[in-house]
């Protein structure tokens, strides 16, 4: 009886082992198709109008600190905002009157930049222009909603 029983366990030993390894190579695979699947869906930088926001310098102090910087500002009329746009159509955009309180001109990386507040349709943000090169016209640098 007893070699019966030894019998059973020696047959069973190697099987049980090739059980573990399978299932240890089955979960390694699983683990590599995890991290490959991670690494593809890894979000590239866009390109377009942020890029042009990463052109300026630095936060102008006249933004707040707490100030939340956008690329894009959607207004409720269904206008919007780019950072690139010109300083003529954000004007023709916002118009003279939706200047508010101070205006404040300081030393950008290309030249002159020129920190506006302004209030439009219920919103409030603050506008920073600034050129992107030298010897360019200043463009929108930075959307800053406070």
């Amino acid at each position: 009886m007893s070699s019966l029983r030894s019998r059973q366990t020696f047959r069973l030993g190697p099987a049980v082992e090739w059980l573990l390894a399978a299932s240890f190579l089955a979960c390694l695979g699983a683990l590599g198709a995890l991290i490959v699947r991670e690494v593809r869906a890894a979000p590239l930088p866009a390109l377009g109008a942020p890029v042009a926001r990463l052109l300026s310098s630095s936060v102008p102090s006249a933004v707040p600190s707490r100030a939340v910087s956008v690329a894009m500002l959607p207004l409720r009329d269904g206008k919007e905002l780019k950072v690139g746009d010109s300083v003529e159509s954000v004007a023709t955009t916002l118009g003279r009157a939706a200047e508010v309180g101070r205006q404040e001109v300081d030393r950008g990386a290309y030249g002159e930049r020129l920190t506006r507040f302004y209030e439009y349709s219920g919103a409030r943000f603050i506008l920073v222009f600034e050129p992107f090169q030298e010897k360019a016209e200043a463009r929108l640098a930075g959307i800053y909603l406070p």
